[in-house]
């Protein structure tokens, strides 16, 4: 028994001779902290990189709007109101006899209503200034009627566009183009005012010029009967 006991001894030494002699591997720890602290620095750039996104997009939003609100509108009938005006204003030019010239309103008044009475020692004479007269009255009224016409013709195109320029100033997309609608609406209106301004003024020409006329007949038909009766003493037959 005493010489089988280092055998088993050996035998029994040899595993873990075989254990101690085999290579060590490392075993991995899974640090719980530090990937918390970098799930959360993750989540916090994202985050940010989000926001500069969203401030990109109000930019480019932003440059849009700006974009719009600079969009002007075309207003073709801007040039038909001014057309329409300007035929007006040709009208107002063909008055006759006297005219809407400030520099020649003394002479040609003088002209047509005159303070001597020359003339009417001459029947021609006489019947010359009451022609020239009627003609120039009967031409202030056909001046007044067709400044008349040319207004009521207007005012046909003027609301075909006064209804164009409700329809853009609806559908204005930014202040610009609001701003535009509004001054052509602006526009129109000062338009049909300067046309009634234009209209009272050939009418009030054409009714001035006929109570003119009126009272030049008076004092001619005054100036007529003094001559007529002289000093008002009777003749004498001379002895």
């Amino acid at each position: 028994m005493k010489m089988i006991a280092p055998a088993l001894l050996a035998a029994a030494a040899a595993p873990a001779l075989i254990v101690a002699a085999a290579p060590a591997h490392a075993v991995p720890v899974f640090d719980s902290a530090n990937y918390s602290q970098n799930l959360l620095t993750a989540a916090r750039t994202l985050q940010q990189i989000n926001q500069q996104i969203q401030s990109l997009q109000n930019e480019a939003q932003g440059l849009a709007n700006q974009q719009k609100h600079l969009k002007s509108i075309d207003f073709p009938q801007m040039s038909a109101l001014q057309q329409r005006l300007q035929e007006i204003d040709r009208l107002m030019g063909q008055a006759q006899g006297i005219d809407f010239r400030i520099d020649r309103l003394d002479e040609q008044f003088r002209q047509a209503f005159p303070t001597s009475f020359e003339h009417l020692a001459r029947r021609d004479g006489r019947i010359a200034a009451a022609k020239e007269r009627l003609e120039d009255e009967v031409a202030a009224f056909r001046h007044a009627m067709s400044v008349q016409s040319g207004i009521v013709e207007n005012v046909r195109g003027d609301a075909e566009a006064l209804r164009a320029i409700v329809e853009k100033s609806q559908g204005a997309e930014g202040s610009l183009q609001a701003t535009q609608a509004t001054n052509q609406l602006l526009a129109l209106a000062a338009k049909q005012q300067f046309q009634i301004q234009q209209m009272m003024a050939a009418q009030f020409r054409a009714e001035a010029f006929e109570r003119a006329a009126r009272a030049q007949i008076a004092r001619e038909a005054r100036e007529s009967t003094r001559r007529f009766l002289g000093d008002g003493q009777a003749w004498t037959p001379p002895r």
